[in-house]
């Protein structure tokens, strides 16, 4: 699958955007491997763990053991805090910003800075659902003013493959919750 072929979503991710400077590059792809913080490593391997359990776990109601399933959930939901603790201290107030969309493949936001196509951005985007963090370079493609404030579009250069699933999923997940507010609203 091509990276044009992700679809993107309207939500709003905290992330945290660093433009390289004139000195820096973007690394090779070895060369990224090693930069990657050790909480986003722990982060992405925990969201894999999660998301292989998911099925175990869904079984597990099937064969009417929930005591269980109850206690591997509170489990997980434990693990999900301290990671959740842990990823907040790799949030950089100074950099921090929102998402408009996002998908597997680029993000939108919005900042006071101007951006040119091409220049080159560090990101740290902290998600939710799964409960995860993802490291990664990409390279703005559209810098639209709006309002005195600009709303950058990047594609993402540098992501692990592990990664994009978890974007694909937590897209997913934002359109299976803004589908269920429309049934709710609709049948109210």
């Amino acid at each position: 699958m091509s990276q044009d072929e992700y679809f993107s979503v309207h939500a709003h991710l905290k992330i945290n955007v660093e433009i390289l400077s004139h000195d820096e590059h973007v690394p090779s792809n070895v060369e990224f491997e090693r930069e990657i913080p050790i909480s986003f490593r722990i982060a992405s391997a925990c969201s894999n763990l999660d998301s292989n359990i998911e099925n175990e776990l869904n079984a597990l109601h099937h064969d009417n053991s929930q005591a269980l399933s109850k206690c591997l959930h509170a489990q997980s939901e434990k693990i999900n805090l301290l990671l959740g603790f842990m990823l907040a201290q790799q949030d950089d107030p100074k950099l921090r910003h929102q998402t408009e969309t996002f998908g597997a493949s680029s993000l939108t936001f919005i900042t006071k800075t101007s951006f040119k196509k091409g220049q080159h951005i560090r990101l740290k985007l902290f998600l939710e659902h799964p409960h995860s963090a993802i490291y990664c370079y990409a390279s703005a493609y559209s810098c639209e003013e709006r309002n005195g404030k600009h709303a950058v579009g990047a594609k993402y250069i540098r992501l692990q493959d592990n990664d994009r699933d978890v974007l694909i999923r937590a897209a997913l997940h934002q359109q299976q919750k803004l589908l269920r507010q429309r049934t709710l609203e609709r049948d109210s």
